[in-house]
């Protein structure tokens, strides 16, 4: 049983947690992390590693594995400690304020501050309502991308209307042999700039595209062979198929953390936005585990909550200290 004594204990080790480990160091916070899988970068390591990324500022372009590699290299100078594999179980509060945290490995941790980060951990694929779905799981349909070449020179069926849906699309058009990308409306949810490049794709005869359609049901010998389809007229058609993967994102699965008597909505936890603290003192929600008026699941909004709540937990941490900061300019120093 392994004890360990931390300033913030961060529960998700995905892009935003990792990121807060850089903006608690940059204020001199430890800071521990807990996540349920093997290896860090949350979804991005686990569903699409490969994935290309558009809206990480000064990256044009970046994959997911390699956007979690330079934010484990910006926070390497802080020392982070990590608790891989294990899902928190309990949390206690201490007369002093503080938290222990036990793990299902029987990992405790004692800290100022938690962090919800979210992590894969709290969260699962959403699953439509397709005959046989999930007996051809693992054997044709996928609800990840975890390796493209799984894909290449095969017929892939793409679900979905989203970001992901849109990119994977994208993407795999110079991988597969076909694919075919099906949304049940004839507008998409994803990003404009993506939405051209899938009609354009479409024009050229380099995907197919399907729009006002749902996949209802698949057939197969010992794998997937085909899709059926019913667009809004009620008529069916069929297309031949080795792969299915429906995008229809990823629904919170808070688990132990559900009983931690949080303000929780449609299994969401609501945050103040001021500093992203949570109705229960010293614990902090951060990135698509929580909500608020507005909110947009953005791994950019998650980096820019997680430095508003590094700031917040200071007080936590230094009780004594009162948190300021020093700017240089052709000016002389400025304090505040």
């Amino acid at each position: 049983m392994e004890h360990i004594s931390t300033d913030i204990c961060i529960i998700g080790a995905g892009p935003v947690g990792l990121f807060a480990v850089f903006e608690a160091g940059l204020l001199k916070m430890r800071c521990h992390l807990i996540d349920v899988l093997p290896q860090v970068g949350g979804q991005l390591s686990e569903i699409y590693p490969h994935k290309p990324i558009y809206d990480i500022p000064g990256y044009p372009d970046i994959t997911a594995q390699q956007l979690v590699d330079r934010l484990m290299e910006q926070g390497a100078p802080f020392h982070p400690t990590f608790s891989l594999g294990e899902r928190v179980e309990t949390l206690t509060k201490n007369d002093d304020g503080s938290y222990f945290i036990q793990t299902n490995d029987g990992t405790t941790v004692h800290c100022q501050v938690v962090v919800i980060a979210g992590g894969l951990g709290c969260f699962e694929p959403r699953k439509p309502e397709i005959d046989r779905l999930l007996e051809f799981e693992g054997r044709g349909v996928a609800y990840m991308v975890k390796n493209p070449e799984t894909f290449r020179d095969r017929k892939v069926v793409l679900a979905g209307g989203g970001d992901s849906a849109l990119d994977w699309a994208i993407f795999l058009s110079n991988i597969a042999e076909k694919v075919t990308l099906v949304h049940r409306g004839d507008t998409f949810r994803g990003a404009p700039d993506s939405a051209e490049k899938v009609f354009e794709l479409a024009k050229e005869g380099k995907i197919d595209l399907i729009l006002k359609s749902n996949v209802v049901a698949l057939t197969g010998e010992g794998h997937l062979q085909e899709i059926t389809l019913l667009d809004r007229n009620n008529n069916v058609s069929h297309i031949a198929a080795d792969h299915l993967i429906p995008l229809f994102g990823l629904s919170p699965k808070l688990g132990p953390i559900a009983n931690w008597g949080l303000n929780i909505d449609f299994s969401a936890i609501v945050v103040n936005t001021r500093d992203y603290s949570t109705s229960v003192e010293r614990i902090y929600a951060i990135g698509d585990i929580n909500t608020y008026p507005g909110k947009l699941k953005l791994i950019l909004c998650g980096f820019h909550e997680a430095a508003l709540m590094a700031q917040s937990a200071f007080k936590y941490v230094y009780p004594e200290q009162k948190l300021s900061f020093k700017y240089t300019t052709v000016y002389g120093v400025t304090e505040f």
